[in-house]
């Protein structure tokens, strides 16, 4: 089975290369246009992200895909050669399982890729350029990613310090449905934090920032407020959550900024989280009654531990997919065995329909009617024996005693006669 799997990824290519293979929506429906057209048997689908790029074909070479990426993008073919990777058989599988389980991410199990490779089967499932082999296998690595997830701790923690931010408040928080939350600054730290709010349940956020419309701007994504950072001591009492991270090289956050809001919240108690550096909030703030105090140096422990729980999840990720990839290719065996058994079965019937119509036609011209079949009979059976008997003949004069066993067995002899 000529399966294959070709790519470039963050560890084999640069962020240059990287943009020139990527292929657009509009460039992926015409990719896999040709890639089908290789031959009546060709199976293709593309993966293609930020992070890399890859070919899961059927019924293709892989210096055909060589030379097919190359003038596809007209990239330089000695440097697109020296970035790739090229994987075959149970390899290939192997290989579309690991990228599925977030096995082969910049990020040990994160989830996205999944949903990204998802989308690329629905793209090539809709341009009619899989069939049988590549539709199975698909299916079978959903299947196994869904296995690793529900089996091991591949995605259970956090391994970013935004992600890492957010469960923390959920831990302690739990039902985030009535929960306020501030977020202070608004880079791309504290956007990726308004994300995994959202995704939690969160429904009531506030964005301060120095620049108003930058707020408003982010604040809008997620129906939520947007103040100056002026405005903060009129709504920090507000807040069960503070999460803070500018670029600010004072502290935005003082110790009776959050004393005074503490009280007018009745000592309800606070949990701000500073992922700031410099420091976002006085360290004297975490000396407040009501007030749990977390800095970037608390999650980063936390992140290298889940990285730790998350290294050791993958390694029983990896012995999950190495096994599903051998059941596969056992299936994709058993398939060719199912074609040589038609095929076989084709041409005995033919055979026969073949001389079935010349006794016919014999008959009808008046021969013997003894005597056309003991023929039929006769040639029925010297087409039938002839390929066998050529083949043990064969084995016997070059003295391959284990293919004779194997014909003679397949051919129901006693091999003790």
């Amino acid at each position: 089975m000529s399966l294959v799997a070709l790519g470039i990824n963050h560890k084999t290519a640069s962020v240059s290369l990287r943009e020139q293979i990527a292929f657009s929506p509009d460039q992926m429906v015409a990719a896999l246009e040709q890639l089908k057209s290789f031959n009546n048997q060709s199976e293709a689908v593309v993966v293609s992200t930020c992070n890399r790029t890859e070919l899961y074909c059927h019924h293709i070479q892989a210096q055909q895909l060589i030379d097919w990426l190359q003038q596809f993008h007209d990239v330089d073919k000695k440097a697109l050669e020296s970035s790739l990777y090229i994987h075959q058989g149970v390899d290939a599988v192997a290989h579309l399982m690991r990228v599925s389980c977030g096995l082969d991410s910049l990020v040990l199990g994160e989830p996205q890729i999944l949903g990204q490779i998802k989308q690329a089967y629905s793209t090539a499932k809709a341009a009619g350029s899989i069939s049988q082999t590549l539709d199975k296998l698909f299916q079978r690595t959903f299947s196994v990613a869904k296995k690793v997830r529900t089996e091991t701790n591949i995605g259970a923690n956090a391994v970013s310090v935004a992600f890492a931010a957010v469960s923390l408040a959920k831990q302690i928080f739990g039902d985030f449905s009535q929960t306020n939350v501030l977020l202070i600054g608004a880079g791309e730290t504290v956007e990726l934090v308004s994300k995994h709010l959202t995704e939690a349940g969160v429904t009531k956020i506030t964005v301060a920032n120095r620049t108003l419309a930058k707020a408003q701007t982010m604040a809008q994504e997620f129906d939520g407020k947007a103040i100056t950072l002026a405005q903060i001591p009129q709504h920090l009492a507000l807040a069960d959550v503070v999460i803070s991270s500018t670029a600010s090289t004072l502290p935005i956050l003082g110790k009776g900024m959050v004393e005074e809001a503490t009280s007018s919240r009745r000592h309800q108690p606070m949990l701000l989280i500073d992922i700031a550096v410099p420091r976002d909030i006085e360290s004297q703030v975490g000396e407040l009654d009501d007030v749990y105090l977390y800095t970037v140096d608390d999650l980063q422990g936390i992140v290298e531990q889940n990285m730790a729980s998350r290294r050791a999840a993958a390694d029983e990720a990896e012995i999950i997919a190495k096994e599903q990839s051998i059941e596969f290719m056992a299936w994709t065996q058993s398939l060719q065995s199912v074609d040589h058994i038609k095929q076989y079965r084709v041409q005995s019937m033919s055979a026969k329909d073949e001389l079935v119509e010349r006794a016919l036609q014999k008959l009808a011209q008046g021969s013997d009617a003894d005597k056309v079949l003991i023929e039929l009979a006769n040639k029925l059976t010297n087409k039938l024996i002839h390929s066998p008997t050529r083949a043990m003949s064969s084995a016997s004069h070059r003295g391959d005693n284990e293919k004779l066993n194997i014909i003679s067995a397949a051919l129901g002899l006693d091999s003790e006669t």
